[in-house]
């Protein structure tokens, strides 16, 4: 069963598709969305500020909550027929040297940022709530490296993993330990990113992806 913030984000990207939505739109009211989504006001208010923490909407006290221009990018992204292999083949190709550069250009608040998804990723106690913070993690390592362009590839690329293959394959294989391997991983990556060493966190990256994949595709 879809969360609230999952069923949110397939609505903006049917939106989107379809042209009813473009960069700059204007969303409904969370009263609306709650009406047409049947759930608390709470919920979608929690929903809208991980859509905005992850740059998709902006929210202007007494305007409304708008689509931004990345989010039309991301939304129209990768094919629906992407397997698993080409989604781990292409994170395999940018993502470590996305590390890298996020080693040399983070700043404080950057770190502070990625620190905070990582604590996250350590206490989650589910697959739902581990995978969000997966998400947050990785996306907000590329936003540290300060690159535009960069950073729409990085999100039409991460359009895959919202695809149901990607998905259930993931749910399929994942467990607890893994889990758990995963975020000692992710504390290496990130150890790397805070003492300024682009081999590191780059080499860090590249062990933890092949790790997923393995893990993925055997």
């Amino acid at each position: 069963m879809k969360t609230v913030e999952q069923t949110l984000r397939s609505l903006l990207e049917d939106q989107t598709a379809s042209g009813t939505l473009g960069p700059g739109g204007k969303l409904p009211t969370e009263r609306d969305l709650a009406g047409h989504l049947a759930a608390p006001r709470s919920e979608v208010r929690r929903a809208l500020a991980n859509l905005e923490r992850d740059g998709l909407i902006t929210r202007h006290v007494g305007r409304g909550t708008f689509l931004t221009e990345a989010a039309s990018h991301r939304f129209s992204g990768a094919p629906p027929d992407t397997s698993p292999a080409e989604i781990m083949q292409v994170r395999l190709t940018v993502e470590p040297p996305i590390a890298a550069l996020a080693a040399r250009l983070a700043n404080q608040a950057d770190l502070d940022r990625i620190t905070g998804y990582l604590e996250a990723g350590g206490r989650s106690d589910s697959y739902e709530d581990f995978e969000t913070q997966d998400s947050h993690l990785h996306r907000a390592i590329a936003q540290a490296a300060h690159n535009g362009l960069l950073m729409t590839m990085f999100d039409v690329m991460s359009t895959a993993r919202a695809l149901p293959v990607w998905g259930s394959l993931k749910r399929r294989t994942s467990t607890p330990g893994r889990r758990a391997g995963y975020h000692e991983q992710h504390t290496r990556i990130v150890t790397a990113l805070s003492e300024r060493d682009p081999a590191g966190a780059e080499a860090a990256m590249r062990a933890h992806l092949r790790e997923v994949s393995e893990n993925m595709l055997g």
